[in-house]
């Protein structure tokens, strides 16, 4: 009988995905300045749907330790999507993947959530931005298309000159347009590079030698237009510092200030030009979230000091917005109203410096370790937003949820036009 009713509430709330009703998430909050503590709620069950008592948003919680189903299986201390600024959902948000504490990859049904499937691969893998059906996979010494439901791989990619090539590591994404990806590698002599390759017309880049910088390579990324390469470089302990390279090589930036920014993602501006957003930890706006210029460094504040933790732009159909985790204590911020007002908070921030904000949940994870942090990701067109969180429980179970969103209607903007020119 209890099983039968939990059928019937999951069969319920499925069909209400499915039908044309209001979508949750339209409450625009009209004092967006305004701090707001943390409100109590329990843990909501697994599957069922929930409405955060702040903002009015429904969210749901889509993983629990245990079995899910179909072969996923998640870890006791922790389920949860890869990270802030990887993408979770392919791009016609019918799949959903964890990769954190479950047994493999776990693909989720991307609208209601419910497990589909479970591939046993460990392998740097990123969906590609157009095709639904592909994801890119980068590995040992090659780089590959693989069809998650199909399980079909086809390798792009392999030399004897390279090895442990590397999709960042961790912090890569293609191009807007799926074509082109930065590869951190080492050559056969174990020297550090990093090199762009082109999927569509199987092509490499002159390597960019990593070594000659000096310190530590963190993570590069290819730029969303695939023209530009950055990388972050430790140059001494706790020093790291941004260089932006060509494609060909050639060294356009060199960001020397500490993390300004770091902890971020790329997107293209509403002028066309590239940008990188994240969190500063340097002055002149140290611990504000920051957009900076991949073509001249140019720096735009975007909010005020705060408890920003991770920037995430992967609502790739919606650029003007970033995606921001807060952390902090409620306490120690309520008592700063100088500070920006958020602490344990997802939110959505317009990057074009009008601060206009969406509030999207209070996380309620108290943090204690890198895992219990919230790393919140939004789906492509912006309607989901998948974070995590221990619900208050230091050293409890890490959860993922996703809250859904509605948007206004906007002007279009040129973003495709200028995805699909950027590589003449």
């Amino acid at each position: 009988m209890i099983l039968r009713r939990r059928a019937l509430a999951l069969l319920f709330f499925v069909a209400g995905l499915s039908m044309d009703l209001p979508a949750a998430g339209s409450r625009q909050n009209s004092e967006p300045t305004q701090f707001i503590a943390p409100v109590a709620m329990a843990l909501p069950d697994y599957l069922q749907p929930a409405t955060d008592p702040a903002f009015g948003t429904e969210f749901v919680r889509i993983t629990k330790p245990g079995v899910l189903g179909n072969g996923a299986v998640c870890g006791k201390e922790y389920c949860t999507h890869r990270y802030s600024s990887a993408q979770a959902w392919n791009s016609d948000q019918s799949l959903l993947v964890i990769t954190n504490g479950c047994n493999g990859m776990c693909f989720l049904d991307g609208r209601t959530y419910a497990p589909l499937f479970r591939r046993a691969r460990s392998i740097e893998c990123e969906w590609h931005p157009q095709n639904a059906e592909l994801m890119i996979c980068v590995a040992g010494r090659q780089i590959s298309t693989w069809a998650p439901r199909t399980n079909r791989e086809d390798v792009v990619f392999v030399s004897n000159d390279y090895r442990d090539l590397h999709f960042g590591p961790g912090k890569g994404n293609p191009s807007r347009d799926g074509n082109r990806i930065a590869v951190r590698a080492l050559r056969e002599n174990g020297e550090v590079v990093v090199f762009a390759y082109d999927l569509k017309e199987r092509k490499k880049f002159p390597d960019i030698e990593l070594d000659q910088l000096g310190g530590t390579n963190g993570a590069c990324s290819i730029s969303p237009l695939g023209t530009s390469i950055l990388c972050l470089q430790e140059i001494i302990s706790g020093i790291e510092q941004g260089f932006i390279f060509t494609v060909d090589g050639t060294l356009r930036q060199k960001w020397i200030e500490h993390h300004r920014p770091g902890h971020g993602d790329m997107t293209v501006d509403e002028d066309g030009s590239e940008v990188y957003v994240g969190i500063s930890k340097s002055s002149p706006d140290k611990f504000q979230v920051i957009k900076r210029r991949l073509s001249d460094g140019k720096v735009t504040p975007l909010t005020k000091y705060g408890e920003a933790m991770h920037a995430s732009l992967r609502s790739l159909t919606r650029p003007g917005w970033v995606f921001l985790t807060y952390g902090g204590d409620p306490d120690e911020i309520a008592a700063q109203p100088d500070w920006a007002p958020y602490a344990q908070e997802v939110i959505a921030l317009r990057i074009d410096g009008s601060g206009e904000v969406r509030r999207i949940a209070q996380s309620r994870s108290t943090q204690l370790d890198y895992r219990s942090e919230t790393h919140a990701s939004p789906s492509p067109d912006g309607s989901q937003v998948i974070w995590s969180s221990n619900w208050g429980v230091p050293g409890g179970p890490v959860y993922d949820f996703v809250s859904r969103l509605d948007w206004p209607e906007e002007p279009s903007s040129n973003w495709k036009e200028l995805v699909t020119n950027g590589l003449n």
